[in-house]
This record gives structure tokens, C-alpha cells and sequence, in this order.
């Protein structure tokens, strides 16, 4: 059988690609290594929750056409993304908001919290920052970097704050007003009944086929791409055959390249995931915990992403919880995070070129362009990559 794509990546990029150019006629097959559609945005239903099986995702955007585009394939709730912070026994709101600053130092005003950061930057007079820790301490000040920034960032990061660049944290937003909500986007939520339904949407009438690992194909010989004038063909781990006129790419692009320019770094996320016999553990769908001491940065509620109800409106019996550990990437775990330091992406753009000298295929997602893109950013990335496809092809 002929196909116009083949795509590897049954994750959102790779699934509003396919949704695009079957839309135009064009005929896809869509192909992953893991046993299950959807990529990281994957939810997986246990005891009516939507658990987010590779990390918490919250939908939210200021583009009004990608809301419209993705709210085809699903409702969503009005949650509002308002995590909170612990840091040794004190409790603090997120993002930081007036509300973070009243507990910190029990004031009340903005003039009397903007004073106090004021004050703690202009103590420290830090004139040109040289690493990440100056760079936060010249921005928030102390109070709020050792208890909300410092420990949480060199979990995340691997490595203390005086040994990331300081261009890694550009700014950081103060909030002067009493207002958790994290995100600054006029649209935000959960869709109903998770994100899987969004993916089933989006790959209606195209062909998956999942347990399909293409860089283990390449390698055994199951591909032939070396002929350009020639379709593409693969053969599939069940010996079925498909030849194809173009790749879509979204897995890591210095794999695809045979790690010709050498290895892009990418952090990893573990996640450690249990049911409990209450009906509440932590009050909160997102708590983030700050102090390095503590071995994971966060933990997730799942089923307060939709208010502790199911999709009937129900109320839950039980919860699950996920605590998530980040680390250095290794061959042998999923990349979650591109490490976009200066000398990373110096190497990435090597590999864009050697991409870019390929008319056959598509690199997309963040693997494939090794960047750290928002769900709605995907959105928009996919469908541009589409329409010049579609466009080019045209004229």
C-alpha cells in the first residue's frame, strides 16, 4: 500500500499533521514505539480518573483560532492552573502573587512587597550576573530565591544554580496582585474525559499502527529510503509492508542522524504513580515541592484537574497521586525536556541544516526541532508545517 506520509509520533504533533493533510486528501500512516496514542498528553482512565500518565498537562492559550481548533475534538472544564509551593513546613501560592508575598513576609500592600524585593536587590548589588543564581537573585531577590527557586531548579536542572547560565532565566514574573491563577492566557482547562479523546479525534479515518519502533526498523534493515527517486518502504515488526513519499520525524533528531554531531542533551521525568484510600491527599491538583532535600519536585492529584468528579459529575471515591523525579536523560529513558544551552543548540543547528537538505522529510514536535513548545504551540507548529506542505505542493 502507498501512503503520502509516514508519521512517526502518534503524539499531538504528530496526530494534527495527519488530521491536516487527511483533510487535503492525502493519505497518512501514523506509527509509535509505545502502545498507546497521544504521546506525553497521553490520559489513561483508572477508577473513572484521567490520569496523566506522563505528566501533568493544563490547556491554555491566547490564540483564539488554535481554542476553536482544538475544542473540535473536545469539551473543556474551566480549571484554572493555581499550584501551590511547599518549602520545608510553610505553604506558599504559585505563581508569585501578592498572596505569596503576604505569607513570606506578613504584609499587605504592593508597594510594601515591591519595597521588600527592592531592598533585598538592592543588598545583594549584583551588576552582571554570571550565572543562574545571580541572575534569579537579581530579579526576586533571596527570601523568594532560596525558598521557591533555588531547590526546585537544580532538581529540575541537575546541577546547583551557580552552574547553569544565567541566560536560562530571562526574567521572572512578579504578580503585584492577589491572583493564583498561573497562566496569563484568556483560555484554559481540562478536556472532558482527558486528552486521548483529542488524539482519537484528530487521527479519525488515519491509519496507527502502536509497538512500532522506527529507529530500531532503520537499524535492522527495515527501511529503504537510500533510492530518491524512489517511494520510501518499510516493513513492520508483523512483516507488513508500505512505501510512502514523505517522513514526518518526532523523535530526537540527533538519533535520526545517528548521532553524527554528537549527543543533544534532554532531561527525563520518572514518575511514581499510586492509589490511596482517601478521598483527598493534598487539597491541590499541583504541588510543587522547593527544597532540594525533597528527591521529587512535584506531585500530581489527578482527579482535581476536573474538580474530583467524573465525567457524569459524580463525585470520586479514592485518588491517585503521581510524584514526578527529574533527571539526566539516558538511552534507556523517554526525553521529556530539550537542555537549550548555548552550546546544545549550536549542535542542534547543525542538525537543522543537515534536516533542512532533505526535501523527504519533516522533523516536527519537540524532539524533532529540539525546542520546549507549549501544547498550543505544537498546535500552530503542525499546522504550518501542513499547510506549506499542502501549499507547496499545490503550486
Amino acid at each position: 500500500m502507498y501512503f503520502d506520509y509516514l508519521i512517526v509520533g502518534a503524539g499531538l504533533y504528530g496526530a494534527v499533521f495527519a488530521h491536516e493533510a487527511n483533510k487535503a486528501g492525502k493519505k497518512c500512516f501514523v506509527i509509535d514505539k509505545r502502545p498507546n496514542i497521544g504521546g506525553n498528553i497521553y490520559t489513561e482512565k483508572i477508577d473513572g480518573i484521567d490520569v496523566h500518565k506522563y505528566g501533568a498537562h493544563i490547556f491554555h492559550t491566547s490564540d483564539k483560532k488554535i481554542w476553536e481548533y482544538i475544542n473540535q475534538f473536545a469539551e473543556f472544564n474551566n480549571y484554572i492552573n493555581s499550584p501551590v509551593a511547599v518549602y520545608k513546613d510553610e505553604i506558599y501560592n504559585l505563581p508569585f502573587n501578592m498572596n505569596t508575598f503576604a505569607k513570606m513576609w506578613k504584609i499587605k500592600t504592593p508597594d510594601e512587597a515591591k519595597a521588600k524585593i527592592d531592598e533585598q536587590i538592592r543588598d545583594l548589588d549584583i551588576k552582571n550576573p554570571e550565572n543562574l543564581e545571580e541572575q534569579a537573585l537579581s530579579l526576586v531577590g533571596r527570601d523568594v530565591y532560596e525558598k521557591l527557586i533555588k531547590g526546585y531548579t537544580e532538581k529540575q536542572w541537575g546541577r546547583p544554580c551557580k552552574d547553569l547560565p544565567a541566560f536560562i532565566i530571562k526574567r521572572l514574573p512578579l504578580r503585584f496582585i492577589y491572583d493564583n491563577n498561573y497562566f496569563n492566557d484568556r483560555y484554559q482547562g481540562i478536556p472532558v474525559g482527558g486528552y486521548t479523546k483529542i488524539i482519537e479525534g484528530l487521527l479519525s479515518g488515519v491509519e496507527v499502527k502502536l509497538n512500532e519502533d522506527y529507529v530500531k526498523l532503520l537499524k535492522d534493515g527495515k527501511v529503504e529510503d537510500n533510492d530518491a527517486t524512489k517511494p520510501f518502504k518499510i516493513t513492520f515488526s508483523d512483516g507488513t509492508q508500505i512505501s510512502y513519499g514523505k517522513l514526518l520525524y518526532t523523535g530526537q533528531i540527533d538519533q535520526y542522524f545517528n548521532y553524527l554531531y554528537g549527543h543533544l542533551e534532554y532531561r527525563t521525568v520518572r514518575f511514581e504513580t499510586e492509589k490511596l484510600d482517601t478521598d483527598n491527599y493534598q487539597g491541590n491538583a499541583v504541588v510543587n515541592y522547593t527544597e532540594r532535600e525533597v528527591p521529587y519536585t512535584r506531585i500530581i492529584e489527578h482527579k482535581w484537574f476536573n474538580f474530583g468528579k467524573d465525567e457524569k459529575g459524580h463525585p470520586i471515591k479514592g485518588t491517585i497521586i503521581s510524584r514526578e523525579y527529574s533527571s539526566t536523560w539516558t538511552p534507556a529513558a523517554e526525553p521529556y525536556y530539550p537542555v537549550n544551552t548555548e552550546k546544545n543548540n549550536s549542535v542542534y543547528q547543525k542538525y537543522r541544516i543537515l534536516a533542512e537538505s532533505n526535501n523527504r522529510v519533516i522533523f516536527g514536535g519537540r524532539l524533532g526541532l529540539y525546542k520546549y513548545l507549549d501544547m498550543d504551540k505544537v498546535i500552530a507548529e503542525a499546522i504550518k508545517a501542513a499547510e506549506a506542505e499542502l501549499y507547496c505542493e499545490k503550486n
